[in-house]
């Protein structure tokens, strides 16, 4: 049965991230379980930091940190050519788009990249991991102070904004803490990790469809996808995957015209065309209106959907290509 599966010409990890979405459309997390399954997502994300941290050297960690290059190219596509983008958009207004549904999308073009996702996706496709932990934990760290600002200078919200140390705390506590954790333990574990390469392998993956299931779930259990006429859903959806497929091809073309290594264009490609629905959803609720907090995170949510599921395949076909020695 193994051997039939690998014969096809699906990706398995492209029928597991499908398989993950029917489960939380069917039996989405609620309540109790909700908790349970946030939890082990933070569980497996720690474990795979401390992975990343025990598996690289230190020359390769002092590379990531050092690129400094790349991590101002992934900003400025976060913060800078997102935005752009989004305001771009407003020529959608209104035989496409509603005004509330639009602010939504330009809401979504100012909120950082994530980081658990993008780190995972790098590592699958064989990408600087250790690069794609500073690129995106910075674009976290700018994006608490950056994105309000954005927001009251390109949407014309009331209300002030607040900045949280909270999302630093997290990326400190959940990301960087079990890294160096990692890197401080790799003398004694490094050649046990070396010899089960595969464990790495299954939590980047089986992070990714936690972070999936969750994110559907919350899609279905707060009926995300019934705030809006179904028309309006599918035309954002749309421009949505528009949004990602630009922002895809100018994060390759520029990552090529700068002269990245392929481990470095990888980084580029996933931390500079993702965003944050754990970031942008606390900032929603601080910046947007309560009347209007539901529509407004509609775009955010399909877009980080469809980023997971695109790239998932992405990476999946970045795996299988010779990596340079």
């Amino acid at each position: 049965m193994r051997t039939r599966l690998s014969a096809l010409p699906i990706d398995t990890f492209l029928l597991a991230l499908l398989a993950t979405v029917a489960l939380a459309a069917v039996f989405p997390a609620r309540g109790a379980a909700a908790e349970a399954v946030s939890v082990a997502a933070k569980i497996a994300i720690a474990v795979l930091f401390w992975l990343y941290g025990a598996r690289l050297s230190p020359q390769q960690a002092w590379h990531g940190v050092r690129q400094w290059r790349l991590h101002l190219l992934v900003l400025a596509a976060t913060f800078l050519v997102f935005p752009i983008l989004g305001l771009a958009a407003r020529a959608l207004v209104p035989w496409l788009l509603t005004l509330d549904l639009y602010n939504g999308l330009l809401f979504l073009c100012l909120v950082p990249s994530t980081v658990q996702s993008s780190i995972a996706f790098t590592s699958i496709a064989r990408g600087h991991v250790s690069a794609a932990i500073v690129s995106a934990s910075l674009s976290n760290i700018v994006g608490v102070l950056v994105t309000p600002v954005l927001v009251l200078l390109l949407m014309h919200t009331s209300g002030a904004p607040r900045v949280d140390a909270t999302a630093i705390r997290d990326i400190v506590l959940q990301l960087l803490l079990p890294f160096v954790a990692g890197q401080l333990m790799r003398p004694w574990i490094a050649d046990v990790i070396a010899r089960h390469t595969v464990l790495t392998r299954l939590v980047d993956r089986g992070s990714i469809l936690l972070v999936v299931y969750t994110a559907f779930s919350m899609g279905m259990v707060e009926r995300i996808w019934l705030s809006v006429g179904l028309w309006r859903v599918v035309a954002v959806t749309v421009v949505s995957a528009a949004l990602l497929g630009v922002v895809l091809a100018f994060t390759a073309l520029v990552g090529r015209l700068a002269g990245l290594d392929r481990g470095d264009a990888i980084v580029l490609l996933f931390c500079g065309s993702k965003k944050s629905l754990a970031s942008g959803l606390p900032m929603a609720l601080v910046l947007s209106p309560a009347a209007t907090v539901g529509v407004i995170m509609l775009p955010l949510m399909l877009f980080h959907q469809i980023q997971l599921l695109v790239c998932a395949v992405i990476a999946s076909r970045l795996s299988r290509d010779p990596v340079p020695s």
